[in-house]
């Protein structure tokens, strides 16, 4: 299978839970850390983690750490490639 459509499934997949959807968007209004993302939602810190390492291994996120704090921001080449892909489907005109 290409690779693109491994990469697409990956990102939608990642986007597929409301939790990390919610994250997503959060993020795309700039840079977050983990504490100022943990404030929006009921929660642990672990289970947050668990939502960044699905949303970084889809290459949604980028992420540093920042002293104690891991700092989060969009991957804005992956979002633009999942908007070509859509971009793409929308252009062939079988609608």
């Amino acid at each position: 299978m290409e690779k693109g459509y491994i990469d697409n499934a990956l990102m939608l997949k990642a986007l597929s839970d409301p939790t990390r959807v919610k994250i997503f968007d959060m993020i795309s209004y700039g840079e977050l850390c983990a504490c100022e993302l943990l404030e929006q939602f009921n929660i642990s810190q672990p289970t947050l983690s668990y939502h960044m390492k699905i949303l970084s291994e889809a290459n949604l996120i980028n992420s540093r750490k920042d002293g104690k704090w891991m700092k989060y921001c969009l991957n804005k080449q992956s979002i633009n490639m999942l908007r070509d892909f859509f971009d793409e489907i929308d252009n062939r005109g079988s609608f």
